[in-house]
């Protein structure tokens, strides 16, 4: 096997390139395939992924005798409608209050922070962790009590390695208990923030029962498809609700805007699946054009040993062994081609990994089932490549091979 190969170095160094080339091209696509995947999945994971946020804002067309320019106001009564009327598809709920750039203090640091008044399920639909402490409960809701749950990155600029729990910050002046500390899968930007029962925040800020946007999230189906036809009906009905309680006209998207983070996750992953079978086509499509170079070179290989397996099949060789042995050399040039580029594109992606810091694409690397999905391929994709030329060395006859020049 070795030395026919050797006879034809150029062709079959260059046949290995190819295909080493195509694995290692198809390894880099599917790694940064996975990479933009968990980027965007943590993106998403961010909030819960089912959320549903509404936000109000000025009409931009006339309705019902109403002129355009009118600002809608949400109030506490327009949660509390959604909650009755849809209880048993609703999972979290919570109005919120907020205000931007909130000066608040602990003893000589101080900084500015988004104040915002939420319910208890507002930990929920943020996907938030507590580092220490608790978070908001119903007893702080009934009470409007000045307590307060501080991000992380609100702890480390106010207290330093100092236990916040207990302590007391001031936010425009007022006193408020930190009675927790959470973290927030968003990061430092969504750390900065501080929150309060908001019926605190409401009458602290002459925020009467007004609301500057609502989340909620639906209950998850088990079918993922079911969900999102779930989620995009909701949305739709608390739009069309809102709107006909404010008589805003059906095709004015800026009074009220719905987002359904659920539909939009579908659209996601529906788009970077696309773009992983486009890296899977890509390399694929690679491949083939080494399994191809493969082919011609088993061609020629053949062509030289016509009279060598002609003497073969006249001292009684069958079909069979002139086909493995062909197929065998075959799947040895792809299968060190192949794994040489498999094993160079993992290592490469493990040391590259690391270095990526981006929002959308995160730790991009091949697992084991993608790794041992391209060794099938590398081993199918030798098979075929001297399956053909195999076939056509089984089929020659022993009189035609001898005189053979």
């Amino acid at each position: 096997m070795f030395e026919t190969l050797g006879k034809n170095k150029l062709q079959t160094f260059l046949t290995m390139v190819s295909v080493f080339s195509g694995v290692l091209i198809l390894i880099i696509l599917i790694g940064f395939s996975t990479g933009i995947q968990n980027g965007v999945r943590s993106q998403f994971e961010q909030d819960a992924t089912n959320r549903i946020s509404i936000h109000s804002g000025v009409t931009t067309k006339g309705f019902k005798g109403l002129n355009p320019g009118r600002y809608i106001q949400l109030r506490d009564s327009d949660l509390s409608d959604i909650e009755t009327k849809y209880e048993d598809n609703l999972e979290y709920k919570t109005g919120i209050y907020n205000i931007w750039g909130g000066q608040t203090t602990y003893g000589k640091e101080s900084g500015n922070y988004r104040i915002e008044g939420a319910s208890p399920d507002q930990q929920f639909i943020e996907n938030a962790s507590l580092v220490s402490g608790r978070y908001l409960n119903n007893e702080d809701m009934v009470d409007a009590r000045k307590v307060a749950i501080i991000g992380n990155q609100v702890k480390r600029d106010l207290f330093k390695t100092k236990e916040a729990v207990g302590e007391t910050i001031q936010i425009f002046g007022i006193n408020f208990k930190v009675v927790g500390v959470y973290t927030d899968p968003g990061g430092e930007r969504e750390e900065t923030r501080v929150f309060l029962p908001l019926p605190t925040a409401q009458q602290v800020f002459n925020g009467a029962d007004k609301l500057r946007s609502m989340a909620l999230t639906v209950k998850m189906a088990d079918d993922f498809d079911e969900a999102v036809a779930l989620s995009a009906a909701m949305s739709k009905q608390f739009e069309t609700d809102l709107k006909t309680k404010y008589s805003i006209s059906p095709d004015d998207r800026s009074a009220i805007r719905v987002n359904d983070t659920l539909e939009e996750a579908k659209k996601i992953y529906s788009l970077i699946d696309t773009i992983s079978a486009v890296f899977w086509f890509i390399g694929i499509g690679t491949i083939i054009a080494g399994v191809v170079g493969v082919g011609n070179i088993m061609l020629i290989v053949v062509k030289e040993r016509t009279k060598e397996i002609g003497i073969r099949k006249a001292l009684g060789a069958l079909p069979s062994s002139i086909i493995g042995m062909i197929l065998q050399e075959a799947i040895f040039i792809t299968a060190i081609a192949g794994f040489a580029g498999l094993f160079l594109g993992v290592i490469g992606l493990n040391i590259v990994s690391p270095m990526i810091d981006s929002d959308f694409i995160k730790s991009p690397r091949v697992d084991f089932v993608t790794s041992i999905t391209v060794v099938g391929i590398i081993i199918f994709s030798g098979a075929l490549a001297g399956y053909f030329p195999a076939r056509r060395a089984a089929n020659i006859k022993p009189i035609e091979a001898l005189r053979d020049e």
